[in-house]
């Protein structure tokens, strides 16, 4: 099998990276995160995330965010909006691009936003009409696409019929989260495969947690079946509250280390990306979960 020659990494850390910090990161820190990561290259940052302050204080300072920062040409600043109260907040403040949330496991959907698969699909069709009447396009996080804290294994088949549902209702891009960590190489290809029966390559990314220490295996795998979008987190930032241990998503240094020694290009200059990471390191006082950011230090 033949690899991509390019591959996009989409930055999650300033939203899906922090969200589950229990120390309140400042406006003023998260600024200074954002831009530094597009200094260092990187095309996509999701950088806020129009949640309810009360159910994500740490996403309250999302809109002065956004506001906040010196955009730098190309780079595609992101938002997370779960309904079209969210999505409004995301136009006012400036985003480029939103993104809405599901599951393919029904018992981690109605944990995560309370609801069905079924009802989760029918909050997102307003969101994404509107969002394309402001010239938005829409991504989605299909998450626990390969297992659940509660039901275990997830079908490759529930994934794919997921996927065509969000694809034939507008979204754009759909991003396979491996959340809780579990998946290997093996059942993260079957899991594509399924998915690539419905949905063109160009439009799926992958998104995976190292919980087990796969992540870089697994990614590996998605790039032999032909995908070119990965996300990932500066200094393997994150977590996911419904997943205890779970130590976060893949760090972006090791992403880039890997597609650097694979000769695949990202535009990502490593040097600047491992000052981002020093620089969230410092703020939340801890080192960072990157090994390459270790090795380098």
């Amino acid at each position: 099998m033949t690899l991509p020659k390019q591959v996009k990494i989409v930055e999650v850390g300033p939203r899906d990276g922090l969200q589950n910090e229990p120390q309140l990161v400042s406006a003023e820190v998260k600024i200074g995160l954002v831009e530094r990561l597009a200094e260092a290259g990187l095309p996509m940052i999701e950088a806020a995330s129009f949640v309810s302050p009360k159910w994500v204080p740490q996403m309250a300072t999302s809109t002065d965010v956004l506001k906040g920062i010196r955009r730098k040409p190309g780079v595609v600043y992101s938002a997370l909006t779960p309904n079209l109260k969210g999505l409004e907040a995301a136009i006012a403040a400036g985003a480029d691009e939103v993104a809405v949330f599901g599951a393919a496991s029904e018992s981690f959907t109605q944990k995560n936003i309370n609801c069905s698969v079924a009802e989760s699909i029918d909050r997102f069709v307003p969101v994404i009409d509107e969002a394309k009447k402001h010239g938005l396009r829409v991504r989605t996080y299909l998450s626990t696409a390969v297992g659940c804290p509660y039901e275990g294994d997830i079908s490759p088949i529930a994934v794919r019929d997921l996927a065509k549902t969000l694809w034939q209702i507008g979204c754009y891009e759909i991003s396979l989260g491996d959340t809780v960590g579990v998946g290997t190489p093996g059942k993260i290809k079957a899991m594509i495969e399924a998915v690539l029966e419905v949905v063109p390559v160009h439009a799926l990314a992958a998104h995976f947690h190292d919980t087990y220490g796969q992540a870089l295996a697994n990614i590996y795998a998605a790039l032999e079946c032909g995908i070119n979008i990965v996300d990932s987190s500066i200094a393997g930032l994150g977590g996911c509250p419904y997943a205890k241990g779970a130590s976060g998503n893949v760090a972006t240094e090791d992403v880039l280390y890997m597609l650097n020694g694979l000769g695949i290009e990202t535009g990502v200059d490593m040097s600047k990306l491992l000052e981002a990471s020093r620089y969230i390191s410092s703020a939340l006082d801890r080192k960072p979960a990157s090994k390459v950011a270790c090795a380098l230090s």
